[in-house]
């Protein structure tokens, strides 16, 4: 699951978050993967990213959420997750700890099962390779 302008992977600022769409990248990510069913929800919307965590957070055996912005802002992010019985990984493609003082707070860290950060595109890899072997 994708947050807000992550729609814009591979035109948006491409210094920090490579040029290569979420939507090219997918299908490598399922050629890693094989035996897993792996769905892609993006929304620029906080609330209808509550929405799908609501609906997925009691059946799917894993999701890896990079929340963009909706990281260093979201109490109602945070509280949902902890509402979900799904395990949820936050990713993300650049180290927010290089960048502004501001990326380095999450409201999601202390909520979810484990953190990637740094490693581009294949952070969403490690993501899901955490959760399979969970």
């Amino acid at each position: 699951m994708n947050g807000p302008n992550l729609n814009l992977l591979g035109v948006r600022e491409p210094g920090i978050y490579g040029d290569s769409s979420f939507e090219s990248y997918l299908p490598m990510l399922r050629e890693c993967y094989p035996e897993v069913e792996l769905e892609y929800y993006q929304s620029n919307i906080e609330g209808e990213m509550i929405n799908k965590l609501q609906e997925v957070g009691f059946s799917y055996d894993g999701i890896v959420l990079n929340a963009g912005a909706y990281t260093h802002t979201s109490v109602a992010l945070a509280d949902c997750i902890k509402s979900i019985k799904t395990p949820v990984i936050e990713v993300h493609i650049s180290n927010v700890h290089q960048r502004e003082e501001f990326r380095h707070h999450s409201f999601l860290s202390p909520v979810c099962k484990g953190i990637i950060c740094g490693f581009g595109l294949d952070s969403y890899r490690l993501g899901v390779d955490a959760l399979v072997n969970l």
